[in-house]
């Protein structure tokens, strides 16, 4: 069964001196405040587009490489993985860097990189980031 995560954000202002506020609508887990600074310059207790595709990924691909060990019949103890995306005004988003380490009995150091490559190839956030279709829905709304 599809499932469906919604997320939505007020923006207002210009691009430089507007300011935002995220909300994760399906968890309702909390308001995010989002900048121009935040995303360009230094968080100062704010979020960003790219702080929030990193906490996806970096949860997407433990769950991927997760399964893909225990599938292998060498199911991990833990596995602590992060995700740096780096953005570059005027060019967007330039990399990501996924980092882990992972205690996993009964695996030896290249089966584990082998099966990190899989995850990093297969998680579903991972595909998406590779090309994706993307659609718009645009409507101008009344005041």
């Amino acid at each position: 069964m599809a499932t469906t995560r919604t997320a939505t954000t007020r923006w207002e202002g210009s691009l430089f001196e507007g300011a935002g506020r995220v909300t994760l609508d399906s968890s309702g887990l909390g308001t995010y405040d989002v900048t121009w600074a935040s995303r360009a310059e230094t968080p100062d207790g704010k979020t960003s587009p790219e702080e929030l595709i990193a906490a996806a990924h970096s949860a997407c691909f433990s769950m991927a490489f997760s399964n893909g060990l225990a599938k292998a019949g060498t199911p991990p103890t833990s596995l602590q993985t992060s995700a740096d995306v780096t953005f570059q005004p005027g060019e967007g988003i330039t990399g990501i860097k996924i980092t882990v380490r992972g205690v996993v009995p009964g695996i030896t150091s290249d089966e584990f990189v082998a099966a990190a490559e899989d995850a990093k190839a297969n998680c579903p956030v991972s595909k998406a980031l590779t090309g994706t279709t993307i659609t718009l829905d645009a409507e101008l709304a009344e005041a």
